[in-house]
């Protein structure tokens, strides 16, 4: 059996990677930091998975074992040297700690003239490959020689994360800690020319040759109208997302958002027109899954990043003016966004304080880095607008 390696045993390494690495008759070994999530898998041998669906179905997970990514050093080190596929999914902040272990095994693997080894991460960060592939040489352990096995050999592959999952129950957790619930959508974008060798056939792999153009299909697509959901969503008093997009104003507001992102798009990167409407129609399909019970306050968290410089919504804000489409219904979604106000959020109070002591101008030019006085006009007159309609929000 074809052997792979998972560094990252959550919710996306468990019910993402490793479903799509079972059903490609690949043994998983999954790495994890969690001891007792690691005796779990090891102790159990199967975990769970709940595809929420029209239907729930319920699908187990076996042939892997698991390993502790401090105790297990040696062990894990000898998996790299027989493996040809490792994945990543530790949250971008944590990816570069994994380049230790990971040029260790590589140094070994060399040694071998093992063959090829490709990195898959399945992280929300731009440039992933270019920058891990700098930390692992930046660990300054391997030879000279074996700086060319890595240049000939081994590849570092970005892909585009785009399955959602949903949180258990207390009495789930109870039941199982290991079930992982998560929609059925598995189409994972992996750049084509990140791999050394032939690409591994594994369920689920879309090889592109662009893959820029699917991360931002990605981050202005998909999560632009997520949040577009969660913020107006917010001021009206819901608080999951499927009862967001059965509400007709937020609903049509989503498909102008989503217009004005399509034409942009399309004009930057020729997207097939077919393509980008079966997108979002299936987009807004999985929104509408009551089964995910996906909340308004995860989609809305860390708001102050959310509507940052080069994030989803002043990205998209951007992107449209630099295809001359003018974002008014973007516009809308910063504006609504401004008002996210809640304790489940330690952002959002932060965003309050400071929209109290230094103004909404500020917080246009300083944190969302807005320049064109245009847009600035349009969001405070949204601002303004909502502001004087806050009595017909239940929140406060």
């Amino acid at each position: 059996m074809k052997k792979s390696i998972i560094f990252g045993a959550g919710q996306i390494g468990r019910g993402f990677i490793g479903e799509i690495c079972y059903d490609s008759n690949y043994f998983i070994t999954f790495v994890d930091v969690d001891e007792n999530l690691i005796y779990l898998l090891n102790k159990q041998k199967s975990y769970p998975i709940y595809l929420l669906g029209e239907k729930k179905i319920e699908k187990f997970i076996s042939n892997f074992i698991g390993f502790h990514i401090k105790k297990d050093e040696e062990k894990i080190i000898k998996e790299i040297i027989d493996t040809e596929i490792i994945f990543t999914s530790v949250g971008a902040k944590n990816l570069f700690t994994l380049s230790e272990i990971i040029v260790k095994g590589i140094k070994e693997k060399s040694k071998k003239n093992k063959g090829f080894l490709n990195i898959i991460i399945c992280e929300n960060l731009l440039e992933s490959g270019k920058k891990f592939k700098e930390a692992i040489l930046n660990k300054d352990i391997l030879s000279e020689k074996e700086k060319e096995y890595l240049e000939e050999k081994v590849g570092f592959v970005e892909t585009v994360i785009s399955r959602m999952t949903s949180p258990l129950t207390e009495e789930e957790k109870k039941q199982n800690p290991l079930l992982v619930k998560v929609e059925p959508y598995k189409i994972l974008p992996v750049d084509k020319n990140g791999f050394k060798g032939k690409i591994p056939e594994i369920v689920g792999f879309l090889p592109v040759e662009n893959l820029k153009k699917y991360e931002e299909l990605k981050l202005f697509g998909h999560n632009l109208s997520h949040v577009c959901l969660a913020y107006y969503g917010f001021l009206k008093n819901y608080n999951y997302i499927w009862e967001c997009i059965k509400d007709k104003e937020i609903f049509n507001l989503l498909k102008n958002v989503q217009n004005e992102v399509k034409k942009a798009l399309i004009k930057k990167y020729n997207f097939n027109k077919k393509e980008i409407e079966e997108y979002f129609l299936d987009l807004n399909k999985r929104f509408d899954n009551k089964l995910l019970c996906d909340t308004i306050f995860r989609v809305g968290r860390e708001v102050i990043r959310k509507i940052g410089k080069n994030e989803r919504i002043i990205g998209a804000i951007n992107l449209c003016l630099e295809n001359n489409i003018f974002p008014k219904n973007i516009c809308f979604v910063l504006g609504s966004a401004l008002f996210y106000n809640t304790n489940l959020d330690e952002e959002s109070l932060k965003l309050q304080d400071i929209i109290k002591k230094s103004g909404i101008n500020f917080v246009l030019k300083e944190i969302c880095g807005l320049r064109e006085e245009k847009i600035i006009f349009e969001v405070l007159k949204i601002y303004n607008k909502l502001k004087n309609e806050r009595c017909c929000f239940k929140r406060d």
